[in-house]
């Protein structure tokens, strides 16, 4: 039971739900600039941010519904997440500013953030 993944964690909304419970409250945003957040605007550099975990999910009947959502941490404490397709639909500036973070974390999906 203990390697069991948490079933919370099951689905992109399910996952998001859970993120939410435990203070991921902002919303992300990749852009040319940087990464943005949405409510205040503020542009985050990749030095900036830690992605403190992510996960994937792929769509049983489609590869339109692969996605992975990121649950980051920014410099001055702000915690949310951004969502991105992969493979094909994948968004270039989520990628390209995805490959300049050099924090990058995977936590078992069993685990909650302190």
């Amino acid at each position: 039971m203990e390697n069991q993944p948490r079933k919370d964690m099951d689905t992109l909304v399910s996952c998001m739900n859970s993120l939410l419970k435990e203070g991921f409250n902002k919303q992300f945003k990749a852009i040319k600039k940087g990464l943005q957040e949405l409510s205040s605007e503020q542009i985050y550099q990749p030095e900036e941010i830690k992605v403190l975990n992510f996960y994937r999910f792929e769509g049983e009947s489609s590869e339109d519904d692969n996605a992975i959502l990121y649950a980051i941490e920014t410099e001055d404490g702000l915690r949310g997440t951004l969502v991105d397709a992969y493979g094909t639909y994948s968004d270039d500036n989520i990628s390209k500013f995805m490959a300049e973070v050099e924090d990058i974390q995977k936590k078992n999906r069993k685990e909650k953030f302190r």
